[in-house]
């Protein structure tokens, strides 16, 4: 018995297979089940024209059998079998598709036949764990079996042998553990069943294996203690049927919940379950929940974001990120379409238009389910909103606005006379006609934000004006610039005082320019300037900037980078309606140190107002105190 040769462009991609394209050995369990059941697929469609296959779709199955003491680990089929050609063809040359010339040769007439294998790689997945790896076959309408054996890249035989019933067995001599390695683990029954129920839960034939149980026995009168007797029962170990395969009419909202909840380990029921059934360029269905809590890790990189991803049922990928955009990533889920194909490495799925097809479609449907969540189910979203309105907002900033009009309209924010929640949507539609911007408002808190002294002078128009408090929301707002054409801008902005206003606070501010001046300067670099405020009503000063970065910004880049982070011109703004300017003025006749010091008790108490820390609090009390005695 001469042995045969691996081709040589096949020895390496085997070579390279076994050790480098797999890094997740436990896939081959389900490279060996999706063939079985492509072969059962063939035999399965050729019996519905041909009487003398004498078997029925309930006679198919796939049986796994594992032999601790061996160390042999056998996958067996009840399909169509290969003879001594089909195996050198199919197993002889890596690459070579026996399913895919199938489905080519009866494309017309099996054009619904979903063949899962499409490269013919997955079976050498097997020598990832095994020694030596024997497949015996016996082909329909043949009355002779074939061994194929081979111990990896030295080669292979074909002989002849005995098989009762036409099918395949792959048998495995699974390798011996090391430090590194622990083979045992796949001669287990309970990884077995998990390997199955992880990648083959949905093929269209049952997988079955002797399975141990435990049942009670009877007992006598005298034995008081109940007992067992351990038996074997050969156990179907898929469900088969995809959840999300079947009609919405026969699956309950509880079957969903149970099904998210122990597919993605979550306690709770989702928020929102989203089904999807597309056909078209790329036909596939997905299942798709909203979870009703923020996953503990979710803010942090650690967080994985993607959907499963199935091919007919055969899970490719646990977690495809290519099928969520960023913005959407607390979506959990699965997608299964047929139209993807298998490339030699289902775990490493590349990039291709179907997958992009379908990840833009996915976009489309979780946007307008979210907006019905929104109009229909408000309670609902806000607790959504709660949870990942932080990441809708993230999604508006990155990429340099590019998703901000898909996200905008999602976006929620307090309002400062509704005392709630609202859309910017609904904000506009209560937006007065002489009102020319959309106001908002940063701060800690929505109380700290509503005592703000620059509120006050939009209050008093009764302009409304949105509350933020994420530390994104600023970022936001400068991304989205305009609502319908009104821009947004921020109470501190200079834009929000009428003209007449605004030139009656330049004339007090020149009127005024000695006093101003001297306090600049003795803020030294605290500030760019120190100027008269019309924003100011009842409130002595606050604090504003110049240029492009804003206060807001500059405590978001600090916490980043307290060294090197992004600084704001500060600029301090006095009411001069206020005693305390009169104050000022009074001082800065007599003792323009008082001035000094006032002006920097000032400074301090505008940089607590905007929310921002005192570097020396201690030196600042001391200050206090030394006015107070004076």
């Amino acid at each position: 018995m001469s042995k045969m040769q691996f081709k040589a462009e096949s020895k390496r991609l085997l070579d390279l297979m076994i050790h480098s394209i797999y890094t997740n050995r436990e896939i081959f369990l389900r490279e060996l089940i999706s063939n079985a059941s492509d072969a059962v697929d063939k035999l399965c469609f050729l019996s519905l024209t041909d009487d003398k296959v004498g078997m029925s779709r309930a006679d198919f199955k796939i049986q796994i059998s594992a032999d601790k003491e061996q160390r042999i680990l056998t996958v067996s089929d009840n399909g169509i079998g290969m003879d001594k050609e089909s195996l050198e063809e199919n197993l002889g040359v890596i690459a070579k598709s026996g399913s895919l010339q199938f489905k080519q040769e009866m494309e017309e007439s099996a054009s619904d036949v979903d063949i899962i294998g499409q490269f013919g790689v997955g079976f050498y997945s097997a020598f990832m764990i095994s020694d030596k790896v024997t497949v015996i076959s016996r082909a329909y309408g043949s009355d002779t079996a074939y061994c194929w054996e081979s111990t990896g890249t030295e080669g292979y035989t074909i002989t002849e042998c005995e098989k009762d019933s036409i099918g395949t067995d792959v048998i495995m001599l699974i390798k011996v553990d090391t430090e590194e390695d622990k083979y045992t683990e796949f001669l287990e029954e309970h990884r077995l069943r998990g390997l199955v129920k992880k990648y083959s839960d949905y093929i269209r034939y049952p997988v079955k294996m002797n399975v141990s149980k435990s049942r009670a026995i009877e007992t006598t009168e005298e034995e008081t203690e109940p007992k067992y007797e351990t038996y074997t029962e050969n156990e179907t170990l898929n469900d088969m049927i995809p959840i999300w395969h079947k009609a919405k009419n026969e699956v309950t909202d509880e079957d969903y919940n149970q099904f998210y909840k122990e597919k993605f380990s979550d306690y709770t029921n989702p928020l929102k379950t989203i089904n999807v059934s597309t056909e078209g360029v790329v036909s596939y269905e997905a299942l798709l929940f909203v979870p009703s809590s923020t996953p503990y890790n979710y803010y942090t990189k650690e967080y994985e974001k993607g959907l499963q991803l199935y091919s007919s049922g055969v899970l490719i990928m646990d977690k495809c990120g290519d099928l969520l955009p960023e913005h959407f990533r607390f979506i959990r889920g699965v997608v299964d379409s047929q139209d993807l194909s298998l490339n030699i490495s289902r775990e490493m799925l590349q990039q291709n238009r179907q997958l992009q097809v379908i990840a833009t479609n996915i976009e489309k449907k979780i946007k307008r389910e979210l907006v019905k969540m929104l109009e229909n189910e408000r309670e609902s979203y806000e607790t959504f909103f709660k949870n990942f309105g932080l990441q809708l907002k993230y999604g508006v900033v990155s990429d340099y606005g590019k998703n901000k009009d898909t996200l905008k309209e999602l976006l929620l924010f307090y309002s400062s006379t509704e005392q709630k929640l609202v859309t910017l949507a609904e904000y506009e539609s209560r937006m007065k006609e002489d009102q020319k911007y959309v106001c908002y408002a940063c701060g800690e808190t929505i109380g700290k934000v509503d005592r703000l002294p620059q509120t006050e002078m939009v209050k008093e128009k009764g302009y409304e004006i949105l509350y933020l408090t994420d530390e994104v929301d600023e970022f936001t707002m400068q991304t989205l610039q305009d609502l319908n054409g009104k821009e947004i801008k921020s109470v501190n902005s200079g834009d929000m005082i009428d003209e007449e206003d605004k030139k009656i606070a330049e004339d007090q501010t020149k009127e005024h320019k000695e006093l101003l001046d001297f306090m600049k300067e003795s803020l030294s670099e605290k500030v760019s300037d120190v100027r008269i405020s019309e924003k100011l009503k009842s409130h002595p000063v606050f604090l504003s900037s110049d240029g492009s970065v804003s206060l807001e910004m500059e405590k978001y880049f600090s916490k980043l980078d307290p060294e090197a982070g992004m600084k704001a011109q500060h600029v301090l703004e006095l009411n001069i309606t206020h005693p305390m300017f009169a104050q000022l003025q009074n001082a800065f006749e007599q003792d323009k140190e008082h001035v000094a010091r006032l002006s920097e008790v000032l400074y301090y108490q505008a940089m607590l107002i905007a929310g921002f820390p005192i570097e020396d609090p201690t030196a600042y009390a001391d200050l206090v105190c030394g006015l107070l005695t004076k």
